[in-house]
């Protein structure tokens, strides 16, 4: 068995990369007018291995480069023996150990050397596995437009599922961010001790407050000064200040469809984009007047943004598609009042219950949902799309069954009463204490689902929160953020299911006899491991392990 050199974490993204320079070979750094022979076109690096996943794949490969493209790479489709030893002496940081490859119908098929890998993860640094690769720098403010008040602060009585659905996401987000290393402040601030406070700690979520009789005057008469004196303001307009600070605004475009009032304050958001070259605002943006409940708005956010001392500053607006438009107008004026951060939007598309209107505080089934239930359910869905709920069908919401948030507090309960019930083993003169991971043979680990747990989800954890931080910062792509906010629940579900199937067919705590001793070791270093990792996917859903069950 190959021993791995102590460098680097494994992971998927620097193997693959490793894997395409030893096919390609000098091929990697010719010039693009070169990289052709007759009409043929080399495929991009990227494109040239993927990584298994599958349970009846993973039976004999972990890596494959496609037919397809050694077709294109050579012209008989068949690997140079020079390339196919780069391939079988791949090494490198962070590269996962190859025990062997060859040449199938359905292409070079590459297997990972287990038991060398087994090792790696689990006698070297776990932890490394369960936090992003690399630290980011940079301020984030959360805005939730749900929780600004219109005339009274939301309550649970009046936010709908599709409002509290944003404020889940945002609150998810946030967590997420936090890991990525980023300093996270959230607007607007609630009322201290106010009913929408408590519902939200209900569920978990720990929203910033402020004193209920908190005013913001000096903030929003900062706001309206600038905006009166903003290039964008609508030529022609009376200045006075009397019109534009009475009266609230009603969202969207009915907006620009509303009376215009002698002396109100108008700002060209059109122009703000077009001259700042600001890329996915709805072209129909025109002249808004400005109303009371926007200067609100803009006064929280702008204190909000004083409290970042990031040279860096983000802000992501998580709203409802319904209120998207009114969004993209508020983040105009507040770029035409001289806010200089970069905004993007998180956009959620709406939740349906059919056949019934219900709030966020639907009386027949928030008895049966935990906080887990409620988040999955919500988040679990790409936020871009609708959620349906039909609350009038059985199972209709997911409180059990394996697809829900009970199904992944149940699955790590049960991590947690196994290792109760090995130390009670041990206690009693059962079993030795787990001894140091260098001790142990991890080649006794052949079973198939055990390696699908390392390799589908304990190496690549790591890359998956790295994903969710490429979004800040990035100027390009309009003005929607691309954050996959899915990702982690439906991990945290397919997670579950392999474990759930591997737990039932597995007896991991065998007899309390010495030959059997080492593979077990080996089974509890892997679960130790899927318990934490349990514990961080968690946490970035603000949600706390469950430990019994």
């Amino acid at each position: 068995m190959e021993e791995i050199e102590e460098l680097s974490p494994l992971r998927v993204a620097s193997t693959v990369q490793a894997l395409s320079s030893a096919l390609r070979g000098n091929r990697e750094n010719a010039p693009a007018a070169n990289r052709s022979k007759g009409d043929r076109v080399f495929p991009d690096p990227e494109k040239l291995w993927f990584k298994e996943s599958s349970a009846k794949n993973l039976r004999n490969r972990d890596f494959l480069s496609p037919a397809t493209v050694l077709n294109t790479l050579y012209a008989d489709g068949q690997v140079p023996p020079a390339v196919m030893s780069r391939v079988l002496s791949l090494r490198g940081s962070g590269v996962l150990p190859v025990a062997g490859a060859e040449v199938m119908g359905e292409g070079l098929r590459l297997r990972v050397d287990r038991a060398a890998a087994f090792k790696a993860v689990l006698a070297g640094q776990t932890a490394d596995y369960l936090k992003p690769s690399s630290q980011k720098e940079g301020c984030v403010l959360i805005n939730c437009p749900a929780l600004h008040p219109k005339i009274y602060t939301p309550t649970p009585e009046t936010l709908t599922l599709g409002q509290l659905r944003t404020v889940l996401l945002a609150d998810h987000m946030g967590a997420l961010l936090r890991s990525q290393g980023f300093s996270v402040f959230y607007c607007p601030k609630l009322p201290k001790d106010g009913n929408i406070v408590a519902f939200l700690r209900a569920l978990g979520i720990d929203w910033p407050t402020a004193a209920a009789d908190l005013t913001y005057e000096e903030q929003e008469e900062q706001i309206l000064k600038a905006l009166e004196s903003s290039i964008y303001r609508e030529e022609g307009a009376d200045r006075g200040r009397k019109t534009c600070r009475g009266g609230g605004g009603d969202g969207g475009k009915k907006v620009e469809e509303e009376e215009e009032n002698e002396g109100a304050l108008r700002i060209n958001l059109k122009r703000v984009f077009q001259e700042e070259g600001l890329l996915g605002y709805d072209p129909s943006l025109g002249t808004c007047t400005v109303q009371r409940d926007s200067i609100s708005q803009l006064a929280q956010l702008d204190l909000c943004t004083a409290d970042c001392t990031d040279v860096t500053v983000t802000v992501l607006h998580v709203t409802s598609c319904q209120d998207e438009f009114r969004q993209q107008q508020m983040a105009m004026l507040w770029r035409a009042s001289g806010a200089p951060h970069a905004q993007k939007h998180v956009v959620c598309g709406p939740v349906k219950t059919p056949g019934s209107h219900l709030t966020a505080t639907w009386d027949d089934i928030i008895k049966v949902m935990t906080s887990a239930t409620v988040r999955f359910e919500l988040l679990s869905t790409v936020h871009t799309s609708p959620v349906t709920l039909d609350v009038q069908k059985e199972g209709g919401v997911s409180t059990k069954g394996p697809r829900g948030g009970v199904f992944v507090m149940y699955n790590c309960a049960r991590l947690h009463t196994l290792f109760d019930s090995y130390e009670r083993g041990v206690e009693k003169g059962l079993y030795p204490e787990i001894p140091e991971g260098s001790q142990l043979d991890f080649s006794a680990l052949k079973e198939e689902g055990e390696w699908l747990l390392l390799f589908n989800y304990l190496i690549p954890f790591s890359e998956l929160l790295d994903q969710s931080g490429q979004a800040i910062g990035y100027e390009g792509g309009g003005a929607r953020a691309n954050i996959k906010t899915e990702q982690i629940c439906k991990f945290l579900v397919s997670l579950s299911k392999d474990f759930s199937s591997y737990y039932n067919r597995v007896h991991v705590l065998g007899e309390p006899l010495p030959h059997l001793f080492n593979q077990m070791f080996c089974r509890l270093y892997l679960l130790r491991a899927l318990r934490e990792l349990y514990h961080s996917a968690l946490e970035t859903l603000n949600l706390p392990p469950i430990r019994q069950l």
